[in-house]
């Protein structure tokens, strides 16, 4: 996952916020507890936002407590504590941190240094989470596979992302899974997958990079792209927010929704608007006003 699963900040009520940032700073304690101290600074939103998705589907309750943190070591604030899913969690997160660095250096870019330091979290969850990182590295495979086939097409290429996704819905929720949470995943990934896509556009264009929507479509910027072709890329998206919300739909959740329905039916159109109309990103809002 690349950091594009955000929330709404505007229309989140404040309490969910709260479970936010303790869901956060859990998932950083988590990520710690499984692959030490030093993959902590590979946190990222993405898994923040499954943190709070798999909690609710899978009923488990998560126990908000007044914690320090080496980053808040004088004043406590409200941290969820650690269980196993939280833990597995965290060295998810670090798995896709390592090999999202290693995707970055087989495409001539930097990253060995920072890889580096990622190595022996990932080493610990390899040992710790043999199935978990087996899944990830197959349909990383797979993805490297069709990239280098160049597929033209975006849903193609998107593919292997997607069916991660899906797989991680079933190894995490085991006999929570259904036909719609695996299909609310599928969705998920494959959006991940093409707005990072479309949001690399130009650099790809650029430098020469695997990009499906650079093969797909003969235009010089992003701008161009979605002038010329603003209804068909426009459409590739509408389904996939249709998918998520008809899926959502059809799961059972334990809990309060607000949190995630926000990021799924507010914040992914809110962040594809965003790429589609080339603005930069705002720093995500993690504090309480």
């Amino acid at each position: 996952m690349f950091g594009y699963v955000h929330y709404d900040y505007p229309n989140l009520f404040i309490k969910d916020l709260m479970l936010y940032r303790a869901l956060y700073c859990g998932l950083c304690k988590g990520i710690a507890s499984a692959c030490g101290q030093r993959a902590r600074l590979g946190l990222s939103y993405d898994v923040t936002f499954l943190s709070a998705l798999l909690h609710n589907i899978m009923g488990v309750d998560v126990v908000i407590e007044q914690q320090n943190c080496f980053e808040h070591a004088i004043k406590k604030r409200p941290i969820a504590k650690v269980d196993d899913l939280t833990r597995e969690l965290g060295a998810l997160n670090t798995v896709l941190c390592y090999y999202k660095l290693t995707d970055d250096i087989a495409d001539g870019g930097k990253g060995r240094g920072r890889r580096r330091i990622f190595k022996k979290g990932f080493l610990l969850a390899k040992k710790d989470y043999p199935a978990l990182v087996s899944l990830v590295e197959n349909f990383m495979k797979e993805q490297e596979a069709a990239e280098k086939a160049r597929y033209a097409s975006p849903d193609m290429a998107a593919e292997p992302t997607a069916q991660l996704l899906a797989a991680l819905s079933d190894h995490f929720l085991k006999e929570k899974a259904s036909e719609k949470t695996r299909m609310l995943f599928y969705a998920l990934g494959k959006w991940v997958y093409l707005i990072d896509a479309l949001d690399d556009f130009e650099k790809d264009k650029k430098k020469g990079g695997y990009n499906p929507f650079v093969l797909a479509y003969k235009a010089e910027t992003r701008e161009e792209l979605l002038k010329e072709n603003d209804g068909e890329v426009g459409f590739l998206f509408d389904t996939i927010f249709l998918d998520l919300r008809e899926n959502l739909g059809g799961i059972r959740f334990y809990f309060n929704r607000d949190l995630t329905d926000n990021i799924i039916l507010r914040g992914i159109p809110l962040e594809t608007r965003r790429v589609m109309s080339g603005k930069k990103r705002e720093p995500v809002k993690v504090k309480v006003p």
